[in-house]
């Protein structure tokens, strides 16, 4: 998750199938925290300044996985680990960077257990959701919590094709440079930035959580969680969630992935 910090508050695909929850457990966060998790992934992207982990939603039984632009960006080597524990090397098949999405397949994958991809633009305020991810590289960790605001318009920094293949702009250990509501958190955005329409969710996340999914009651994956705003600790160091996250609406996802099967975005 792109992790914004600051000292003081923040001022205010086509159809993919999959599994939905199952009619007994319908609308509780154990019922969709058990058909979805199978579907999440943790992604461990190598470049020549480290490693760093994120996450991922498996969109097809032979593993195209959608995560964040900057869980990959500038990475030599992507290997994703299932649920189960498998791990798989992966491709980046396409980015877009204006829309901080990629698209990676997995290889000699077949069998995986796909989400199901919702409807982001029936979302409304109020809605319980539930986030499946890895922060902080904790595998598979569930948290739940309700839509807080939708359309919030969310400015992080861009990398250029060039510049990521030098060396990568975002490591999803650290925080990133972040815009929302007219001010700027750790640090400046720079020249290159690009600005979205994100879910607000109080669902909390933490750094790690970057490229995994937003989750209906219904098991339907309605976003894919891109940032959070975390203040200051007193020591220097970024403190943990507070209950701002947003995530991509996952309408956004399904219009963008031809672009990205063939190499990049809209």
């Amino acid at each position: 998750v792109q992790q914004l910090t600051a000292d003081s508050p923040a001022t205010a695909l086509s159809g993919v199938n999959g599994t939905n929850v199952s009619a007994s457990s319908m609308g509780t966060v154990a019922g969709v925290a058990q058909a979805v998790s199978p579907s999440i992934v943790e992604i461990s992207a190598s470049s020549n300044s480290g490693k760093s982990t994120g996450s991922g939603v498996i969109i097809t039984s032979d593993g195209e996985i959608i995560t964040n632009n900057h869980v990959i960006s500038g990475a030599s080597s992507v290997t994703v680990q299932l649920s189960d524990g498998k791990s798989y090397e992966a491709d980046v098949v396409g980015t877009d960077p204006d829309k901080d999405l990629a698209l990676i397949k997995l290889k000699g994958a077949s069998g995986l257990k796909a989400a199901s991809l919702g409807d982001s633009s029936k979302v409304k305020v109020g809605e319980e959701v539930v986030a499946i991810g890895s922060p902080e590289g904790l595998t598979g960790t569930v948290t739940s919590g309700i839509v807080s605001a939708l359309d919030r318009d969310v400015t992080v920094a861009k990398d250029d094709g060039q510049e990521q293949q030098q060396q990568p702009q975002y490591d999803p250990r650290q925080g990133w440079p972040f815009e929302f509501g007219g001010q700027q958190f750790n640090g400046d955005t720079g020249t290159s930035k690009t600005t979205y329409k994100a879910l607000q969710t109080d669902a909390s996340l933490n750094p790690g959580n970057s490229g995994g999914a937003l989750i209906n009651m219904n098991g339907e994956i309605i976003g894919i969680n891109s940032a959070m705003y975390s203040p200051s600790s007193s020591n220097g160091s970024t403190a943990g969630s507070v209950g701002l996250g947003f995530a991509i609406p996952i309408d956004t996802v399904k219009a963008d992935l031809d672009s990205l099967r063939s190499g990049g975005g809209n």
